[in-house]
């Protein structure tokens, strides 16, 4: 039996992004998963032209709150999906603080999304996340992701 747990990043990069988010298209905001451990998370995602989020070539604020939110969201859906093997759970933003966006990254950027859990409590979970742009800091938070009971399957 394999130990979801501790894949390795390679067989990590593997997974269908798409099976372990609520989201479906044109609203996902996440390319591929990079990395995963119970406390921290990382995804990679290429800017491109036709993003929901994409304004006069760039990748919108909101988008990167978003992009935040859902990595936060693979990391919930790999959980549930790999590891207690039930249905991905919906998660909402409670709170987004000390918001800092620095740059907004433009058409045909990778962005990577590192995120860490602080505190998970009560379906709570309270996480600090830092976009990058190559070696470049884009954006840095703290939010909230409340858990809801309810499942996609």
């Amino acid at each position: 039996m394999c130990d979801y747990s501790r894949l390795p990043d390679e067989k990590i990069r593997e997974i269908d992004i798409h099976g372990i988010l609520p989201q479906r298209e044109p609203f996902v905001m996440i390319g591929r998963l990079e990395h995963f451990d119970m406390r921290t998370v990382i995804t990679s995602t290429l800017i491109t032209e036709d993003n929901i989020f994409v304004s006069d070539r760039h990748f919108s604020s909101a988008g990167i709150i978003e992009n935040i939110a859902q990595t936060c969201a693979a990391r919930i859906g790999y959980i549930n999906k790999y590891i207690l093997k039930k249905g991905i759970q919906i998660g909402y933003i409670g709170a987004v603080s000390n918001l800092n966006i620095h740059s907004l990254p433009e058409v045909g950027t990778t962005i990577k999304t590192v995120v860490t859990v602080q505190e998970e409590i009560f379906g709570m979970i309270l996480a600090s996340a830092t976009v990058t742009a190559g070696d470049e800091i884009i954006a840095s938070t703290g939010i909230k992701i409340a858990l809801s009971d309810r499942e996609v399957r």
